[in-house]
C-alpha cells in the first residue's frame, strides 16, 4: 500500500491519479496527437495520460505550458521555476513543489534557497532579487489581488523588465491552475 506524501521535499514523489489514465495502446488518434506536445522528452507522465481524457484541452495546455516554462526570452529558467515553486508551496501541491524546486536547483545550484522555502514557507527570507520573485508569486498564488503595484515595483527594483515580470505572472498563474487540477485528479504518493 502506498503512503500519501505530506511534506515538501525535493524528492519527487509518484503522482497517482484517481481515474484510470488513457492507455497508449487504445488511445484515439486525437488523444495521441494531443499527447505528442509534452513538456519534456522524458516520456508521457501519468498526469498527461490523465489529461488526455480531454484531448482538446490537452492540445492547448501543453503548448501554453511549454511557452511559459521553456520560453527563450524573458525570465531566466531558474526564476520561472522559483515562481512555480512559490505557487506550489502556497497551494500545498507536494508533487509540483518537488518537481519545480528540483528544477530551480538544477538551474541555479542554490539548494539553500529551497531549504529556506521548505523550512519557512511564505515567511522564507531570501536575498533581495529572489525574495521579490518569491513574494510576488506567493501573493499572486494566494489571492491574486494580494499581489499589489508595490510588489510589481519591487520586481522592477531588482531589475526585472516588463517581459520578465509578465513571464513571472504566467509561471505563477499556470501553477495556480495546475496545482488545483493535480489535487482534484490524483495525489502524490511514496512508492
Amino acid at each position: 500500500m502506498s503512503e500519501v506524501v505530506h511534506i515538501f521535499t525535493t524528492t519527487i514523489p509518484r503522482w497517482q491519479p484517481y481515474v484510470v489514465p488513457v492507455d497508449l495502446e487504445t488511445a484515439t488518434e486525437e488523444q495521441r496527437s494531443a499527447m505528442q506536445v509534452t513538456p519534456s522528452n522524458k516520456g508521457i507522465s501519468p498526469y498527461v495520460l490523465t489529461l488526455a481524457h480531454d484531448p482538446e484541452s490537452l492540445a492547448v495546455r501543453s503548448p501554453l505550458f511549454n511557452g511559459i516554462m521553456y520560453g527563450k526570452d524573458g525570465l531566466a529558467p531558474g526564476e520561472r521555476e522559483l515562481g512555480a515553486t512559490a505557487a506550489s508551496v502556497v497551494n500545498r501541491c507536494v508533487y509540483c513543489a518537488a518537481v519545480h524546486a528540483s528544477r530551480f536547483i538544477s538551474h541555479t545550484k542554490r539548494n539553500d534557497v529551497i531549504d529556506a522555502i521548505f523550512a519557512d514557507g511564505v515567511e522564507a527570507e531570501l536575498e533581495e532579487h529572489l525574495q521579490a520573485i518569491f513574494d510576488f508569486s506567493a501573493r499572486l498564488s494566494s489571492t491574486p489581488s494580494e499581489a499589489t503595484e508595490a510588489d510589481a515595483q519591487a520586481l522592477g527594483d531588482v531589475g526585472l523588465d516588463e517581459l520578465q515580470q509578465l513571464d513571472l505572472v504566467f509561471s505563477a498563474a499556470i501553477f495556480g491552475w495546475a496545482n488545483r487540477l493535480m489535487h482534484t485528479l490524483g495525489e502524490p504518493v511514496k512508492a
